[in-house]
This record gives structure tokens, C-alpha cells and sequence, in this order.
């Protein structure tokens, strides 16, 4: 089997920042741990960034009348990595318009069928909708639950509840496990 691939998902300041309506008050303590995961994976590590850029004739021209503050074009500062993700990849970030993160972009890179671990924010939004959408296309998924930072701690429980489902397609852990599982 191929080596497992690191996909750290939106560490942007939209979803860091307390003064942010989508700000995780627990994002600043998943970081150290994203970090220890990225440094690890090396070369194989994914980082993604959600982008406003969405079809404003969909269901996505409600989303962001209801969200207005994130409705600005992709160059605000809003939608920069957070300092610390800086680094995390040697490879361009994977901008896209979705919560969903998985599709033929990430798939060209890891491969078909391939073997990840979701990290980053917001558990309950991008992960899940990444998560899932990676088990339907066949990935093996490793969650590292406490690298995720949900929009409360009832949210990422119940994300990670659901997530919990879906064996063995998607399996929970840790980062000391993920770690120790590279060795």
C-alpha cells in the first residue's frame, strides 16, 4: 500500500481569529499538533484553502447573503494561512469554492484509493464534508480528531459522532497515534 498522505484542511485566518464569525475558539490549540503531523508526512502533505469563489446563481448566492462579512473577493487577507500553517507543504495550497475538500484535484496527487489523514478546521463543515466525500471515492481516511477544531466543542463532538459511522472507511484517532503509526 502506498504511504499515507497528510491533508490539512483551511488553516486560514477566517476560520483562526476570534474576532471571525467562524473563528474555532479551538484552533490555536490544534495547531502545535497540525504542525507535529506536517512535520512528520514530509513531501505528502496537502493543505487546502477554502476561497469565496462560488457560483453565486447556486445555493451559494443564499450562503453568502446569510454570511456577508466572508462574501469578498479571494485577496482579502481573510482567507490568508494563518501564520503558523506557513511551511506545512512545499506544494501550493489547493484553493477551492466547496466545504468538501476531495475530488479529482487532491486524488491526481495521492492517488486512487490512497490512504489520508484529515486535519484542520472546521470539523463539523470542511472535515466532515471532506471526510465523506474521500470514504465515497474509496479513500481510506484517518481522522486526527484532536488535529480538528470545531465551531464549539458540541459540534466537533457531534461531527466526530457521525464521522464515527462510517468503518472502516473512516477511522478515529489521535495525533500520537498517527505518529507512531509513521514509525
Amino acid at each position: 500500500m502506498a504511504e499515507k498522505w497528510l491533508v490539512v484542511i483551511d488553516p486560514q485566518n477566517i476560520f483562526a481569529s476570534p474576532d471571525s464569525a467562524w473563528g474555532s475558539p479551538f484552533f490555536a490549540e490544534t495547531m502545535p499538533r497540525i504542525r507535529a503531523l506536517a512535520d512528520a508526512f514530509g513531501e505528502r502533505v496537502l493543505v487546502t484553502r477554502w476561497m469565496p469563489t462560488a457560483d453565486r446563481s447556486t445555493s451559494w448566492g443564499e450562503y453568502f447573503a446569510a454570511w456577508p462579512f466572508a462574501d469578498q473577493p479571494p485577496t482579502d487577507p481573510l482567507f490568508d494561512l494563518v501564520a503558523d500553517a506557513a511551511g506545512l507543504s512545499s506544494r501550493p495550497t489547493l484553493d477551492l469554492p466547496t466545504f468538501g475538500k476531495w475530488g479529482a484535484e487532491i486524488e491526481q496527487i495521492v492517488g486512487h484509493g490512497a490512504s489520508i489523514v484529515l486535519a484542520g478546521v472546521s470539523t463539523d463543515c470542511c472535515v466532515i464534508s471532506t471526510a465523506l466525500a474521500a470514504a465515497d471515492a474509496g479513500a481510506r481516511v484517518t481522522l486526527a480528531a484532536d488535529a480538528c477544531a470545531g465551531s464549539s466543542a458540541e459540534n466537533h463532538a457531534a461531527a466526530i459522532t457521525v464521522m464515527g459511522l462510517y468503518p472502516p472507511q473512516i477511522t478515529m484517532s489521535t495525533t500520537a497515534e498517527v505518529l507512531a503509526g509513521l514509525s
